[in-house]
Order: C-alpha cells, then sequence, then structure tokens
C-alpha cells in the first residue's frame, strides 16, 4: 500500500480588513457558550490536563510549571479557571494564554497554555501508560491502547503572538494552536505565525520525522493559509489569516491515516477548506532513508497556545502581555472524540 499524501484546496476570493469580525458561525458557536461559566463546563474536559505558565504549587512539582490534572480541571463545584491564562471571556469561549518567559515542560523552553489528552481518566499521571494514549491500526499492541485513532476539532481565534524575536526563526512570532505528540517527537503541530509588521499570519502545519537517532529528526512544512518561513522582508501574505479571524481545524486519525482539514469563512460564499492525508504507518514519503514514521508509536493530542518564542534561540524579550508581547489563543469549539 502506498503511504497517503493528498492535498485539496478550494479557491476564493479573499476580503481584506484591518481586524477581523465576528462571522455568522462565531456567533453560533458563541450562542451555546455560557460567559458565567468555567472552560471545563461549556467544553468536555473531562479526558483533559492542563500545563499553565506558572510555578506548581505541589511539593512532587516544585520549581516546574503549573499542571491540573482532570479531576481538578472539572472539580464539580469549583471547576479550574486562571484568571490570566486559562478563563472564559465575554463570549463564553475559552482563552488560553502564555508568555514569553516562565517556567516550562521539562523537555521544552517554550511557555505553554495547552491541554494534553489523557485518555485513561482514572489514573492522573499514567503519561506513557497504553490506555492513556493511542496508536494506530498497524501497532503491534494497537488493541492495548486507550484508542485506535481519534478526532480532534478545533474552531479558534489568534489573538497575539510575540511581536519580538528573530525573525529568521520559526519560533518567533508563532503560536502552536493543536499537536499529535508521540512518545518522543510530534507527526503533528498546527502553526499560527505572524510577523509584526505584516497584516496576515500565515497557518501551516509540521511534519517531524520519528529516526533512531534525535540529531536525524527534521520538520516538514505545509502551507494551509499564507506561507511558512515569511521574514519582515517579506510580502504581507494577503491569502493568510488576521488576528482575530475565526479558523477551524479537523485532525482526524482513522486506521493508520491522519487526515487534516482546515477551513475558514465557514459557511460564507467564501468558505475555503484545505485538506491533506498522510499515512503515520509508514515513512514519510521521501524521507525513507531515516524516518520510522509512527506506526509503532503511542500519541495524545494536545491543543490551545504552546508559544514558540523563548529568549534562547527565538530571540524573544519579556516584554509581557501589557505590551502585546505574549500568546494567545481563544476557542470557541473544542472536541475530542475518543
Amino acid at each position: 500500500m502506498k503511504t497517503v499524501l493528498a492535498l485539496a484546496i478550494t479557491t476564493v476570493v479573499f476580503a481584506q480588513s484591518a481586524m477581523a469580525e465576528m462571522t455568522n458561525y462565531q456567533a453560533e458557536l458563541a450562542s451555546k457558550l455560557d460567559p458565567s461559566k468555567a472552560p471545563a463546563e461549556n467544553f468536555d474536559m473531562k479526558k483533559w490536563k492542563i500545563n499553565l505558565p506558572i510555578g506548581d504549587l505541589t511539593e512532587a512539582r516544585k520549581g516546574k510549571e503549573m499542571e491540573i490534572t482532570a479531576d481538578r480541571l472539572n472539580y464539580v463545584n469549583y471547576p479550574y479557571v486562571h484568571p490570566e491564562w486559562f478563563y472564559t471571556n465575554s463570549d463564553g469561549a475559552v482563552v488560553f494564554a502564555a508568555p514569553n518567559t516562565g517556567p516550562t515542560t521539562p523537555n521544552s523552553k517554550n511557555t505553554r497554555s495547552e491541554l494534553r489528552a489523557m485518555l485513561d481518566v482514572e489514573n492522573a499521571y499514567t503519561y506513557k501508560a497504553p490506555l492513556t494514549n493511542f496508536a494506530v491500526a498497524a501497532h503491534k499492541n494497537a488493541s492495548a491502547f486507550g484508542s485506535i485513532g481519534g478526532e480532534l476539532t478545533g474552531a479558534l481565534t489568534v489573538d497575539a503572538v510575540s511581536t519580538s524575536g528573530k525573525d529568521t526563526k520559526r519560533g518567533a512570532h508563532a503560536v502552536v494552536i493543536g499537536q499529535i505528540h508521540g512518545s518522543k517527537n510530534e507527526p503533528l503541530k498546527i502553526f499560527y505565525r505572524k510577523m509584526p509588521n505584516h497584516e496576515h499570519g500565515s497557518v501551516f502545519w509540521t511534519y517531524e520525522t520519528n529516526p533512531e537517532n534525535k540529531k536525524d529528526r527534521t520538520d516538514i512544512p505545509h502551507n494551509v493559509f499564507g506561507q511558512d518561513g515569511l521574514t519582515k522582508a517579506d510580502a504581507d501574505p494577503k491569502d493568510g489569516i488576521l488576528l482575530g479571524e475565526l479558523i477551524e481545524y479537523n485532525v482526524n486519525v482513522v486506521g493508520n491515516v491522519m487526515n487534516l482539514t482546515f477551513t475558514r469563512n465557514i459557511g460564507e460564499a467564501d468558505e475555503k477548506k484545505v485538506t491533506f492525508a498522510v499515512d503515520l504507518s509508514k515513512p514519510y514519503p521521501g524521507h525513507e532513508a531515516l524516518d520510522r514514521g509512527y506506526g509503532q508509536d503511542w500519541m495524545y493530542f494536545k491543543a490551545g497556545a504552546y508559544n514558540q518564542c523563548n529568549q534562547g534561540s527565538s530571540g524573544c524579550m519579556n516584554r509581557g502581555v501589557e505590551a502585546g508581547d505574549y500568546t494567545q489563543t481563544t476557542f470557541y469549539k473544542l472536541e475530542l472524540n475518543q
């Protein structure tokens, strides 16, 4: 069987505006949400935990970033809310925000306000256990996992990205809004990236190869709206996405195939969809020499705001929220089906 890799685009004409306005679809989603409720009351978060860009208060996680497990996130009397980094806005949507500097997870230099799927709802810290994660159908022990494949849908606006940083670095001015993470590497990272001097930002995703040796990893970018790799010297990507403009992504892993659908202007005359399909059980086409694929790996979904800018290689400054130098996303729809 050949590795599946497909792309389909519906062409439209884009209306230009300085600021994105709420669409009919966005208003429809908001009408189902309650601004007085916590995020876990508006969205099903029973199979999620969240990491936040502040120091944890527990002795077990002293010095690490805050982790809120599913039981605390969904506590019946006081579902978890953080007034700065994770909260409900006036539309009822859930806001994820992350500064350029703060506590991070052990294997990352970037802050995050991000959900991590935990399919085994009875065990809060069994990160690597099969029942907590999912696999593709080709896995030799697929039946032992919490799910074979699964689906994640997010409809959101990106409201802010870092305004400082080296524009030649992918992490500067960027946020990851959805992921599939493997045991070590990531078959999917969905990016939004906007130069400070551009009106529009770009949505693209990367496939990270999964080689035997870490040094052989490489990210393979795929453009969706706009273009990966832009700098301040490049022209504004007018086919890109404005801050505050609603986009929707659907990630549906069926059998061995990761199906991706990205949609903008949903329900409008100028609606546009971009789709991809990649067989995760096989090496990525053209990278067979080193990529093992993810057929025998375990994986999990992530969603929220994973700030890609840091004070190291990305060259970001820590000018803070008031200066607009941070990351923020707002989700009007967030559905996990596993």
